[in-house]
């Protein structure tokens, strides 16, 4: 289960940082950012929950620029402005969601939540 989201007064944990795997580590399907050759479970876990933390934030934040995007390509004053359903056969949404995710675009861009970040994918549904 996710974790909520920091919200206004709260800090943004920093992840560990996701390293970018070799092209050769990349093609091997049992290879995974060489969690495989760590011996010891509790360095196993450790690790691990460092990289679910990582792609838990990653995720979140690509939620919010995706929401930013949204907004932006449906704005009125856009003469190329697209509809929520457009929007959303482009990112693979149903209409209802993308009409969602345009809102959240536009409460990030006014700045709420404090600095307009802070926002989970629960915040969506």
């Amino acid at each position: 289960m996710a974790e909520p989201t920091p919200r206004r007064n709260e800090p943004r944990l920093r992840p560990a940082p996701l390293l970018f795997e070799p092209a050769e580590a990349a093609g091997d399907p049992e290879h995974f950012f060489d969690l495989e050759s760590i011996d010891d479970p509790l360095a196993l876990l450790d690790r691990a929950t460092e990289l679910t933390q990582a792609f838990r934030a990653a995720a979140d934040r690509a939620v919010e620029f995706q929401a930013i995007a949204a907004a932006q390509l449906a704005d009125p004053r856009r003469f190329d402005r697209l509809t929520p359903a457009a929007i959303g056969e482009r990112a693979e949404w149903t209409e209802d969601y993308a009409k969602k995710m345009v809102e959240f675009g536009r409460d990030l861009l006014r700045g709420v939540e404090g600095n307009g970040h802070g926002h989970g994918v629960s915040d969506l549904a």
